[in-house]
């Protein structure tokens, strides 16, 4: 298990990152916070990304009651010079947080930043 300090020094690890920060989506409230901030403030920041966390997690259209889907695990918004990526972290009770990232588009790989954000929400919660 990974507390939140580490977790999020291993998010700026991740190539091209510029910030991240832990968010409770429910309130907007930033758990932790490491880096720069888009619009130079985390507090922002995480009110911005967790009112587009909770449309995505409570619109009906993104989660289904089929068993193949589940609740969104992943938010993704392109921007010409930046990406921000949000995994939701999973737990065994009823969660309402997720590490968001600020990635530098030039920098980073989409793909490569997804993998990484799988690990370490994977981890800083025990199933």
């Amino acid at each position: 298990m990974t507390g939140i300090d580490g977790c999020l020094a291993e998010a700026m690890a991740v190539p091209g990152a510029r910030g991240a920060s832990l968010v409770d989506w429910t309130s907007g409230l930033t758990l932790g916070a490491v880096g720069e901030a888009p619009e130079g403030d985390h507090e922002s920041a995480a009110a911005d990304a967790a009112e587009l966390a909770r449309l995505a997690f409570e619109n009906g259209a993104f989660t289904s009651a089929t068993p193949d889907n589940g609740p969104v695990e992943d938010l993704i918004i392109t921007a010409r010079g930046s990406y921000h990526l949000m995994r939701f972290v999973q737990t065994s009770f009823d969660s309402s947080v997720f590490l968001y990232l600020w990635l530098d588009r030039a920098e980073a790989n989409l793909a490569v930043a997804l993998f990484r954000l799988k690990d370490l929400t994977a981890r800083l919660v025990p199933a």
